[in-house]
């Protein structure tokens, strides 16, 4: 069953009750995208927090050049969104577009305000949950400063290692900030 998932990732940080769990069913909601198919286009406002049972995601922006800026890779057991829009009822910048078939569950904003009510442990998983988004970006942008682009690969590496065989070069080239042509050198010196 797909909810086992979600619950054992909720579970990370807190225990649930059967009476819990059975709540948390009822918030979200369960959907399948097809290859290629958005969850979210830049100019509309994100309606939902998304937690990926199944599939990838990426995460990009597209500059005022029509050049796509990967910011973010999503896979199993992983939340996509963009939070600022989500809370700030403001349209996202970004695009967040299904790479393989995927299959996620999606709460609303008005359901998580009532989920925090209804148990209110689970504002622990997803201050925790931020908290570690925000390390993980300071830590992206700081890379992106300060890392040459073999160390920039090697930490992509690390944080995406189920990723690497499942996304197109030249869009993990694009998350790293190279061309796919110094992509395919780096990983030839690597090799």
């Amino acid at each position: 069953m797909m909810i086992k998932a979600l619950l054992s990732n909720l579970n990370k940080h807190v225990q649930l009750t059967e009476a819990e769990m059975a709540i948390i069913e009822s918030t979200f909601t369960f959907r399948k995208f097809r290859r290629k198919q958005y969850i979210l286009q830049e100019g509309d406002i994100a309606r939902y927090e998304t937690f990926i049972v199944k599939g990838v995601t990426r995460t990009y922006e597209i500059n005022a050049a029509g050049q796509e800026h990967v910011v973010q890779f999503g896979a199993e057991d992983w939340w996509v969104g963009d939070l600022y829009s989500f809370l700030s009822d403001t349209p996202s910048n970004y695009n967040i577009d299904c790479l393989e078939d995927t299959e996620v569950y999606q709460i609303t904003k008005t359901n998580l305000e009532l989920l925090y009510e209804a148990v209110p442990k689970l504002e622990r998983h997803f201050r925790i949950m931020i908290q570690n988004a925000y390390i993980a970006l300071t830590q992206r942008v700081s890379d992106t400063l300060a890392k040459s682009a073999t160390e920039r690969y090697q930490a992509f590496v690390l944080r995406y290692p189920e990723i690497d065989q499942r996304v197109p070069d030249h869009q993990i080239a694009s998350y790293l900030g190279i061309t796919p042509q110094s992509l395919s050198r780096l990983r030839s010196r690597i090799r």
